[in-house]
């Protein structure tokens, strides 16, 4: 950010961001901007789990003011999802740092496509500080099907489209035919390693359970359980989204059927871990444990229905299904489509259902090709 800070010179500023947006030192953007000579911080807009990063998965965030900045913490996790037009009247342009991951279920994509309407809306330039993602490489899973559209399911792109949030706001301008002055501030040599990179900035978790780096690559593997509650994922723990276990799991057998569908970039473990949270909290239970060997060949949807599959096969679809508090609508709506989960149930096996994906991946890859910056 400070090697384009000219762009907002003499401007007031609106930070779509939160605390785990932070430099190298460990000073977060909003501060770097609230000490910014020439530059007036005026405004700042929260995404899921608001500003503070206080908030659980899906729940509503108040606005309310900085306690030190003294200025509008306007959340757009409540009652607006959209920066209404007063939420941006005392600004010149809107900056967005936001700690991604390139997964269309994790909101803060949503986020990035409401503020660039509301951009268009007030006639406003919009810088993107860029920053990596867990997963920049392979795309993978179900396009978004008509009629499922959600603030989990915003954007035409497949459940991973494994685009930086510069590179995604490039793409959903085009997409969408928005007319934004857009500018990406671009990092500097970063080439889609998945690794973490030495001299990156700490580790804050940009949400509750995305706790480290490794629980990032694995989310898109694992979120399904908060629609299947009958199958733990550790989230709480410091494995969070690495680990599948319920006390009916035997790990063995579970393993051996993954093994045999030979699932890229993946190994798995046998694990036995207390969960912190859900059904089968302060109960040990006997678990599978995700080591993601290759993060650029890992197909973490893939990987999903496939471990579905599996256990339904063991075990029974009742067992994941008609389990209390199980939200088949919402499985949906992370997914972007009933498509997956219908064939599920009737026992599609999951490599059989991820080759129905392949065609719009196809497309989808080409039309990202043209927005990728690294």
């Amino acid at each position: 950010m400070t090697r384009h800070r000219r762009r907002l010179a003499g401007r007031r500023v609106a930070l779509v961001s939160h605390q785990p947006a932070i430099d190298p030192h460990g000073i977060s953007t909003a501060e770097l901007l609230w000490r910014a000579d020439g530059i007036e911080l005026t405004t700042i807009l929260g995404p899921e789990h608001g500003y503070f990063c206080t908030g659980g998965a899906g729940e509503s965030i108040r606005s309310r003011n900085h306690p030190r900045y003294r200025i509008p913490v306007y959340s757009l996790y409540g009652r607006a999802r959209r920066p209404a037009p007063r939420m941006l009247r005392n600004c010149d342009a809107i900056v967005i740092d936001l700690h991604d991951l390139g997964a269309r279920c994790y909101t803060y994509v949503s986020t990035i496509q409401e503020v660039l309407i509301a951009a268009q809306e007030s006639k406003l330039p919009v810088i993107v500080a860029d920053r990596p993602i867990p997963l920049p490489c392979t795309p993978d899973g179900p396009a978004l099907a008509p009629g499922f559209e959600s603030f989990v399911a915003a954007i035409p792109a497949p459940m991973l489209y494994a685009m930086t949030p510069g590179e995604t706001a490039t793409w959903l301008i085009d997409q969408l035919g928005l007319d934004v002055d857009l500018h990406v501030c671009a990092m500097s040599g970063y080439n889609r390693d998945p690794a973490r990179g030495r001299g990156w900035p700490p580790w804050i978790p940009p949400s509750p359970g995305i706790v480290t780096w490794e629980a990032a690559q694995a989310y898109t593997a694992t979120v399904f359980t908060e629609a299947v509650p009958a199958i733990d994922c550790g989230r709480g723990g410091g494995l969070s989204f690495q680990l599948i276990g319920a006390p009916w799991i035997k790990p063995a057998a579970v393993i051996e059927a993954l093994n045999d569908l030979s699932l890229p970039g993946v190994t798995l473990h046998e694990h036995r871990y207390t969960p912190r949270i859900g059904r089968y909290a302060s109960k040990p239970v006997d678990g599978v444990r995700m080591v993601i060997t290759s993060p650029a060949r890992f197909r973490p949807i893939l990987t999903s229905v496939c471990i579905l599959s599996v256990l339904q096969a063991l075990y029974g679809p009742n067992r994941l299904w008609r389990a209390p508090k199980t939200r088949p609508a919402f499985f949906d709506a992370l997914y972007g489509t009933d498509s997956v989960r219908l064939a599920l149930l009737d026992g599609v096996p999951g490599p059989k259902i991820a080759s129905t994906w392949q065609r719009d991946l196809k497309k989808f890859r080409s039309a990202r090709a043209r927005h990728l910056l690294y």
